[in-house]
């Protein structure tokens, strides 16, 4: 993985010999860069005005090789309409992709605008977002360059308060979701429920309480509907209960419920094999609240904030569990499952009542990688959004908004609830085939909610890719982490 170092400096102290300057029109501005112009003879005026293309649009670059003077190279890069959170991100990705084209291993930008410290602080973010990469595994590197140390220096008249504005919120933002895109992208040979756990304990240094319940804990629970989805694996599943409490005693708590399959074969309504390799990625739920959890500690979030983290296995054996069962749940209700590879709106369904019953919190919401469905709606654009609450569903819709992780709302209705009803126990894990399946897998999580205001949020489309963003590079995204941690800093906190 790619070793970065990101710094603030001012205009007199940057050291790098190579110089990205961000433009939002094909002119510059600033008395720096006509500075460096007038030192240069006129070469960057002649350079913009023989590149009349370049209008200054998002991903627009023309590179200037500098013979004399105090840098190697110059180039100009497109900033685009820079207005929220999301466009400095997007920026500071293009930056990274144009640094690894031009094979700069250090690198200074200049943003030829006035812009807001906490937007230049996140497009530092964005361009460590796009640079890292999960290499781990590889004996032998295809490219020299990402091996390197990147250095990458942001030039700025008020780089303190900027760096602030990154060591503040920033800093914290990245770690967790790179530990989330870290724990997606192992393999399941090496993330499975005991080791995740292991993981997660890790997070008690910060002040996060972890709680891991067993196999045998669960059991005294009635945890059936995940310990059924597990019995078919050699490895034992596991729940992570992580607390912090930042708002003291007397404040509501806010729960957070992820799915946490470290592999899901399918069971004996076993996968195809194409592709499957890819459900390692079917913890990527339980991944992004657990990044959560890290920046919200890091950042000493002023809420408090329940993790839940439903671990297991689903694989086929001779003791795995059979299309047909019915097993007794958490709740006390009974579902017979008709199709094992519904198997995370089960571990869902212990996990969700345990975050109900036990903490009775004023909000909850689970993510999970829950149906192929969700695809086939929205593609890899948006997550599905399905929620009993107005209110909720709209500020999880716009914190999504603001950080560029966008949610579109589905329905929910009566006659999708109805379609989940068994004849033989309380429900049934699947709807007939080709009816709303992303749906109906929300209802048989709503039965396990109570009253409380909830949204559930299908990641499928969004979590693991087969090709890069403007963000991150193919595999998983940590999608959800900056979601909810915007959620958070603007409806949670004092």
């Amino acid at each position: 993985m790619i070793a970065m170092n990101i710094s603030f400096t001012g205009i007199k102290n940057h050291k790098s010999d190579n110089l990205f300057v961000c433009l939002k029109s094909s002119k510059f501005s600033s008395d720096f860069v006509a500075g460096l112009d007038k030192k240069l003879n006129g070469l960057l005026t002649k350079a913009l005005s023989k590149n009349k293309w370049f209008k200054g649009k998002l991903g627009e670059h023309i590179s200037v090789i500098c013979p004399n003077g105090d840098y190697s190279a110059i180039a100009f890069i497109g900033a685009g309409k820079i207005s929220s959170v999301k466009d400095a991100q997007k920026l500071g990705g293009t930056v990274s992709s144009i640094m690894s084209k031009l094979k700069f291993e250090k690198a200074s930008l200049f943003l030829d605008q006035e812009l807001k410290e906490d937007l230049l602080a996140n497009l530092a973010l964005g361009f460590e977002l796009k640079s890292w990469a999960f290499d781990k595994y590889k004996t032998k590197k295809s490219d020299a360059w990402s091996c390197k140390n990147l250095a990458f220096e942001v030039i700025s008249a008020s780089y303190k308060e900027i760096k602030a504005a990154y060591d503040a919120k920033l800093a914290p933002l990245y770690a967790g979701i790179i530990d989330a895109r870290t724990l997606i992208n192992e393999p399941a040979n090496v993330i499975y429920p005991e080791t995740f756990a292991k993981h997660a304990k890790e997070l008690s240094a910060l002040g996060v309480k972890i709680e891991v319940l067993s196999k045998a804990d669960m059991a005294k629970l009635g945890m059936n509907a995940l310990l059924g989805v597990s019995q078919g694996s050699v490895n034992e599943p596991k729940m992570v209960i992580a607390r912090w409490e930042g708002a003291g005693k007397s404040a509501f708590w806010t729960a957070f419920v992820g799915k946490g399959l470290t592999f899901d074969s399918g069971g004996i309504s076993i996968k195809p094999s194409h592709n499957m390799d890819q459900m390692k990625s079917d913890m990527s739920g339980a991944a992004a609240v657990l990044g959560l959890m890290r920046v919200l500690a890091m950042r000493k979030a002023s809420a408090n904030v329940i993790g839940v983290m439903a671990l297991a296995e689903n694989m086929p054996s001779g003791q795995a569990q059979r299309p047909g069962d019915i097993v007794k749940t958490m709740s006390g209700q009974t579902v017979e499952v008709l199709d094992t590879d519904a198997e995370g709106r089960l571990v869902l369904a212990d996990a969700l009542w345990c975050a109900f019953d036990r903490f009775k919190p004023k909000t909850i919401v689970d993510l999970a990688t829950l149906t192929g469905a969700i695809q086939v709606a929205l593609g890899h654009e948006f997550a599905g959004l399905f929620c009993n609450n107005e209110s909720l569903a709209k500020e999880l819709i716009e914190a999504g908004d603001r950080v560029g992780e966008k949610l579109w709302r589905m329905p929910l209705s009566e006659e999708f609830d109805r379609q989940i009803d068994s004849d033989i126990a309380d429900i049934k894990n699947i709807a007939a085939k080709g009816r709303a399946g992303s749906s109906t897998a929300a209802h048989f999580l709503q039965r396990f909610v109570g009253n409380t205001a909830w949204a559930h949020m299908d990641i499928a489309g969004v979590a693991f890719l087969e090709q890069d963003t403007e963000l991150s590079c193919k595999g998983a995204t940590g999608y959800g982490v900056q979601l909810l941690n915007e959620f958070v800093a603007r409806n949670c906190e004092k």
